[in-house]
């Protein structure tokens, strides 16, 4: 947001610098970003001075230009051509020297004219952004001193402007008056001479007849409504003061009705919306809900569909704007306008939320209004928008104010106790300097006593409703720095649980990164259309958003795999075909069969997701491979190692098949906790994210793995003495066998002496027949207590075969 300090001191009068004012408001809680000094003239005409034309002759090869010496101040004369009818010899002029940028980034350069070199220009009033007038060059009372730089000769004002942020609960501070508000409570506080004060409005008075009428049918959608009836206005273009102060900070000068309501705007804080009277059809403005369905045409020049929710302006024939968020194309005021209608109302700040994110219109208006605009102030907004009206586009008004305000809105009852407020705080400040501050910020005393008090809190605090919010306004107005800091801290400290679940985090995140993967992080909101039609991530189970930004995060995740595969497709779309991603993340889910009420209905745990797709890029000593399943599976099983633990030894089942067209599921054994599920992507499922190639996913559950991690006991034991022994199995087996089960059964049939089982080999084809394959097994065998045998080996592959023969009906190749 923009600050004018010009305007500021509008309201607020003390001899602070702009950055003096700039320290002060970070010191009372609003974030300044900077402070920028804005020329009057954008570049301040630099290089623009005083000058004196000592000749004038015809130009020789022209019949309208003239050849000109100049004196600049700097000694030699310039010549200079130039084509003002109105150039004599013995004026005092405004001369742009070479180098010099005039309004419109026009540079002047040395030039050759008709043959003549001219080395400036002699300006007329247009040219240099300070007048209209182009009939002639600008001539200068004889007085003018030469070589005074424009900017000074003018007198042109540099702008101080400052840029700062607020909080959500701060829109009290979104105007110039709000600002002014809290930096005359610190400088009173500080003993800084300064004076504030409130625009005059004591010159409203009502006219006659009666303004146009308003009927409010909802009083839950706008507690308060006040509309102020102006004809006869003539609409044009604003005066040079108004058109200044909207520059100042950025908005563009429209006309002169409308400008005003903008400029209440930043001033008071208060939005305001301006009506062509002659518009309200049925002689009457009614505010109400939308109609389910019903449309508007937009300033924006969009139609748009309004829910029953929407709160609209409306006459008789239909809504004539979107209340609080947007104006209607047909109801504005134009340049034909004569007879205008201001509104300034309350609107409740959850509807015109919703509205503004349903339609996706963020604006001045909706911004205020959203966060909680200030009830007390609309009548006075009002009568102030009404007198700049007739200050600056005429018109009589129309009758008095009509007003909607069955049930005033009361302000908050805070009960304080002094001594309380002083311990919180930490310092005793006073009760003296709590009621200095309190009185300066506009709290009302409604009862005082020893040590204490009931006061009435602003309107404009909408966010002040308990002791501690008042705590908090005190504490900024006093200052955060000013509290000592204690001599004595008290501090529990906690046992660091072991295994530490963030080192182990941070190890497993290293684990991938040296592997190659590299670490994505999404937002926890996702489209809730991903998970239309799935059944193992139903679309029942998702957490809503109640009022969501757009319907692209309408939901809570479910997964980690579908905001990966948005990753993969981003980079796709850029030409990165070869990727390994990896995230942590928190996934949410709900209980369809609770009421979701409570906490008890939702659940949420973290995971780590894995994603390898395309082929790395060739090199010139190796010929990489495509990614594949198994290079996935492999990544997790390693990852499973570290840790103790072993994927074959994991309850194993298909993957899902709505997610994947194949994989596999772990869970751990006797437990059933889910472990992780892995595999392809599924075509349908890459599909809707625009992707083409294979995408191989993984995602573990980080509390169940994090169970293995603390069952995990490293134990260091003395290296073998006594050689390996390698034996290999080519299997004929059934579809139906797969290699975990081969792996299992291996164990148990080998007990000590069989370290290591691998499958090198997988075969279908030829002589292999229908519903059969072929797996070609390793076994790694060893005696820690001495060399085996022959006898040794044979007998333990004998036994290994007879179990696969007798559990897997496998048939020795």
């Amino acid at each position: 947001m923009k600050l004018s300090y010009n305007w500021l001191k509008d309201y607020l009068e003390s001899d602070l610098t702009p950055q003096q004012i700039a320290d002060a408001m970070t010191s009372i809680g609003i974030e300044v970003d900077g402070v920028e000094e804005q020329e009057e003239i954008p570049g301040g005409l630099a290089g623009v001075v005083v000058a004196e034309v000592l000749e004038c002759e015809a130009h020789p090869d022209s019949d309208h230009l003239h050849i000109t010496k100049v004196n600049d101040g700097t000694g030699e004369p310039l010549t200079v051509v130039c084509g003002a009818p109105n150039v004599a010899a013995g004026q005092k002029v405004l001369f742009a020297r070479i180098g010099a940028v005039l309004p419109g980034d026009f540079k002047i350069k040395k030039s050759k004219i008709r043959g003549v070199e001219s080395f400036g220009m002699i300006c007329a009033e247009d040219e240099l952004g300070i007048g209209n007038d182009h009939a002639g060059i600008k001539v200068l009372p004889a007085d003018a001193p030469v070589g005074t730089p424009a900017k000074e000769y003018l007198h042109l004002k540099t702008e101080a402007v400052i840029e700062y942020e607020i909080t959500a609960n701060r829109v009290d501070a979104a105007s110039h008056i709000g600002v002014a508000r809290d930096l005359y409570a610190w400088m009173t506080l500080n003993n800084i001479p300064c004076s504030f004060k409130y625009p005059s409005v004591d010159a409203w008075k009502p006219g006659e007849g009666k303004g146009i009428p308003v009927e409010v049918r909802d009083a839950t959608a706008s507690p308060r409504y006040c509309g102020i009836t102006i004809k006869g206005v003539k609409v044009g273009p604003s005066p040079e003061w108004l058109q200044k102060k909207l520059l100042s900070i950025g908005l563009r000068p429209i006309d002169n009705v409308v400008d005003v309501s903008n400029f209440v705007l930043f001033e008071l804080g208060q939005p305001l919306h301006t009506f062509d009277a002659d518009k309200i059809s049925g002689g009457k403005v009614i505010v109400r809900r939308a109609a389910e369905g019903e449309k508007i045409t937009t300033l924006d020049e969009v139609e748009r569909k309004l829910s029953a929710e929407d709160i609209v302006i409306a006459n008789a024939d239909g809504p004539m704007c979107i209340a609080g968020v947007f104006g209607g194309i047909d109801s504005g005021v134009k340049s034909d306008t004569v007879n205008v209608f201001i509104e300034s109302a309350y609107f409740d700040p959850g509807s015109i939320r919703k509205t503004s994110k349903r339609h996706t219109l963020q604006t001045d208006a909706s911004f205020r209004y959203e966060r909680g605009a200030d009830p007390g102030i609309n009548e006075y907004a009002a009568k102030r928008a009404a007198l700049l009206i007739q200050e600056v586009a005429g018109g009589e008004i129309v009758g008095g104010i009509e007003e909607f305000y069955p049930t005033k809105i009361e302000k908050k009852i805070i009960d304080l106790d002094y001594d309380r407020i002083e311990r919180f705080i930490g310092k005793k400040i006073g009760h003296d300097t709590i009621e200095r501050i309190l009185t300066a910020l506009t709290y009302e005393f409604v009862e005082k006593r020893e040590g204490g008090a009931k006061v009435a809190a602003p309107s404009y605090m909408i966010d002040v409703t308990r002791e501690c919010d008042v705590i908090e306004e005190i504490l900024r107005i006093y200052g955060y720095n000013n509290i000592d800091l204690p001599q004595h801290m008290k501090m529990s400290v906690n046992a660091t649980p072991s295994p530490e679940p963030e080192a182990i985090r941070n190890g497993i995140s290293n684990f991938l990164a040296a592997n190659g993967f590299v670490e994505i992080m999404n937002n926890s909101l996702t489209k809730g259309a991903y998970y239309k039609g799935l059944t193992t991530y139903p679309e029942e189970k998702s957490v809503m958003i109640v009022n969501p930004l757009s319907s692209d995060l309408n939901v809570m995740r479910q997964t980690l795999i579908f905001s990966g595969l948005e990753v993969v497709a981003y980079n796709l779309n850029r030409q990165i075909s070869s990727m390994k991603l990896f995230e942590y993340g928190s996934v949410y889910s709900r209980n369809p069969e609770m009421d979701g009420k409570t906490l008890a209905s939702y659940e949420e745990h973290p995971a780590f997701s894995m994603f390898v797709t395309g082929t790395p890029e060739k090199s010139w000593n190796s010929q990489p491979g495509k990614s594949s399943f198994f290079e996935l599976k492999g990544y997790v099983d390693l990852l499973l190692r570290r840790f103790g633990a072993n994927l074959y030894q994991m309850e194993a089942t298909v993957a899902p098949a709505d997610i994947f067209s194949e994989g596999a599921a772990y869970a751990l054994p006797g437990q059933h906790l889910p472990l992780a599920v892995l595999g392809t992507v599924a075509p349908t499922i890459a599909k809707k994210f625009g992707i083409r190639q294979p995408v191989f996913a993984a995602e573990i559950n980080w509390n169940t793995l994090f169970q293995l991690v603390k069952r995990d006991k490293v134990a260091f034991k003395e290296m073998p003495k006594f050689p390996e022994v390698r034996r290999d199995f080519a299997l004929l087996l059934d579809e139906s066998v797969s290699y975990a089960d081969l792996y299992k059964s291996s164990f148990k049939a080998g007990k000590k002496l069989l370290k290591q089982v691998t499958l090198f080999d997988v075969y279908r084809g030829d002589k292999i027949p229908a519903g059969k394959k072929q797996y070609a097994l390793g076994f790694v065998l060893q005696d820690l207590e001495r060399t085996l045998t022959d006898e040794d080996v044979e007998r333990i592959m004998k036994k290994l075969l007879s179990t696969f023969q007798n559990e897997y009906g496998a048939t020795l190749r």
